[in-house]
């Protein structure tokens, strides 16, 4: 497939950010691992469940992914489990220290179903939901491991699906049966990603700060008498960029978001003879905007606004004719700076957001809910769901820690792609962290939803976007509709920026580039089956085997599906293929029924 230009992939997804505010390895079965038992676990309350009878025909229709959560809410409000999910139960688990809630899927096996010991956690991919997991009735992944008498639960991380923030699950909380924990659902709107607010010591700070303390009588006033709600919008504007990166960013990347307002602001200034004073006056309001943000550094921001203000309105008094609507422009841009902050604090987290809090959040809840004996669970990931898996049990390796896991199963993931030729190096030019800031959120769903419906149409280049997802003829065309227009979703441009670390020499790494995952996989203890596709473009049968050639041959278990006269196996095709249930389920049944024991 070939490669955009990495300015033109920026446009594009800039645009739309906008827009959107093999041989396999012989191997022995491995017994399951000798561990103490696990400690009691801290009780996780739901934030609300709704029990429904078996899942009715999902209606055909246009992009549902913009609206879960809104359809979510509602449902919420009335006390209902919404429309678009069609599990037995919709559970809200809270994730501790977040305002998140996360919503999670559960399919109860028949009373006639074989019985199991483990319940069993499904992940979804990147940018992906639940639906995935059970696109209809009659292709449901899920639905098909409950009726094998697994305790099925499909985990939708933050920003994924239903899932949503505790403020938006407020009214559905005065109906829950949860008693609130201030130790679980405080949240702050003041810390952002573990940075505690900044106590005020005003007097203190003052004495001490980096740049020249402005005082009331050094504000010139000009002759006019400019509009104090522009000035106040102004200064909340830029006090808001200095709340957003205190404590948080102290690299070039506020920095880089103030100079492109101030350029735009700059362009206000019709008279040369005050754009040196337009430039030592923003060059004070950045260097307030890199320290502890304070009342005092408050006002000193307000003051600077002022007069910032005055400077473009004495402009308009030396020229003929005056700019016309500048006040306008200004304003406008001020709006274009609180949107690009709402979206970079909106999608704020990163793939150790998953690994460190959402899916610990989620497995809590699930052994709480289960009656396994052992406090272990069996879990299946796709894609991202599965480097989340490979990532788990790679940092309890090197700890020494238990995983909570009898056995899990990785479709079409890996951990280092360094050696394929993934179509994932399309995200490759958002490597740069500057990106971030043109572009904080990829909308996904939005995209394919706008260009799916005209890929079947000349000149037929949109078309590779379908043999990313599955091969020809695997999927009925309804339903590979039905998956692109709602399976997608928002995901934060921070999230990709660590999965490209995959591309790198030593594979994905943790935020901090410290802790290589691939490093510690031969630590592991939980068996592993690993499943590639023959023809998926993203994690070729090549990059699967880079990791699994690393876990101990005695615990993985690794199969290419596909044949050279076909079927073929894409990206999806592992999950939702028209063959999958007769060639990649029973694999993956087999597999987990040898280990479903309970340990001792």
């Amino acid at each position: 497939m070939p490669l955009l230009h990495a300015a033109n992939l920026r446009v594009l997804l800039a645009g739309a950010a906008v827009a959107h505010l093999s041989s396999p390895i012989p191997t022995t079965r491995a017994s399951s691992p000798c561990a103490p038992p696990l400690l009691p676990l801290p009780r996780l309350r739901a934030f609300a469940t709704y029990r429904a009878s078996p899942p009715p025909p999902q209606p055909s229709s246009p992009s549902l992914s913009g609206a879960l959560a809104s359809a979510s809410s509602a449902a919420c409000e009335r006390g209902e489990k919404p429309s678009i999910c069609t599990a037995d139960e919709l559970h809200y688990v809270p994730v501790p220290g977040t305002e998140w809630r996360l919503a999670l899927w559960r399919y109860r096996p028949p009373p006639e179903a074989p019985k199991r010991n483990h319940p069993l956690m499904l992940l979804s991919g990147v940018a992906t939901n639940a639906i995935g997991f059970d696109l209809s009735p009659g292709a449901s992944f899920a639905r098909h491991m409950s009726m094998q008498g697994f305790d099925t639960w499909i985990v939708e991380v933050r920003g994924a699906g239903l899932s949503m923030r505790g403020s938006e699950l407020a009214v559905a909380n005065t109906t829950s049966d949860m008693s609130p924990s201030s130790s679980l659902d405080k949240v702050s709107t003041q810390k952002i990603n573990g940075s505690e607010p900044a106590k005020d010591n005003s007097t203190r700070l003052a004495q001490n700060l980096e740049v020249s303390v402005i005082e009331e009588n050094d504000i010139v006033e000009s002759n006019t008498s400019e509009d104090p709600q522009l000035v106040t919008k102004l200064s909340d504007a830029l006090e808001r960029l200095g709340d957003t990166f205190s404590g948080y960013v102290k690299d070039s990347r506020l920095r880089s978001i103030a100079d492109g307002f101030f350029n735009r602001v700059s362009e206000l200034v019709p008279d040369a003879s005050l754009t040196r004073s337009l430039e030592e006056v923003s060059e004070k309001i950045l260097g307030l905007l890199e320290l502890p943000q304070t009342s005092a550094i408050s006002d000193q921001i307000s003051y600077l606004s002022q007069r910032l203000v005055n400077i473009l309105g004495e402009g308009q008094q030396n020229i003929s004719p005056r700019l016309f609507g500048w006040q306008e422009r200004l304003s406008a841009t001020i709006e274009d700076l609180q949107k690009q902050l709402e979206l970079i604090i909106s999608y704020d987290w990163d793939f150790d957001h998953y690994l460190e809090e959402d899916v610990p959040a989620a497995m809590n809840y699930i052994r709480q809910q289960s009656s396994s004996k052992d406090g272990k669970m069996l879990a299946i990931g796709h894609s991202m769901g599965g480097i989340l898996l490979y990532a788990m049990v790679s940092k309890c390796g090197f700890e020494g820690a238990e995983p909570g896991l009898a056995a899990i199963v990785t479709l079409a993931s890996s951990v280092d792609y360094t050696t394929s030729n993934s179509s994932l190096k399309l995200l490759l030019p958002l490597a740069d962290p500057a990106e971030i800031l043109r572009v904080p959120a990829i909308p996904l769903g939005t995209l394919l939803s706008t260009t799916y419906p005209i890929s079947s149409r000349a000149p037929y280049i949109l078309s590779l976007l379908r043999s990313q997802i599955s091969s020809k003829d695997m999927m009925d065309p309804e339903l590979l509709s039905k998956l692109v227009l709602n399976n997608f979703c928002t995901v934060p441009a921070k999230v990709l920026l660590q999965l490209t670390t995959a591309f790198r020499d030593g594979g994905l790494r943790n935020r901090a580039g410290t802790f290589l995952f691939k490093q510690h996989l031969h630590k592991i203890k939980v068996p592993v089956l690993a499943l590639a596709g023959d023809e998926d473009l993203i994690c070729p049968p090549e990059a699967v085997y880079e990791t699994v050639k690393l876990i101990p041959q005695r615990l993985v278990t690794y199969k290419v599906f596909g044949k050279p006269e076909g079927p073929h196996y894409a990206h999806y095709d592992l999950v939702g293929g028209r063959k999958a249930v007769h060639e990649v389920y029973p694999c993956i049944i087999e597999f987990l029924s040898q280990h479903d024991e309970v340990s001792s």
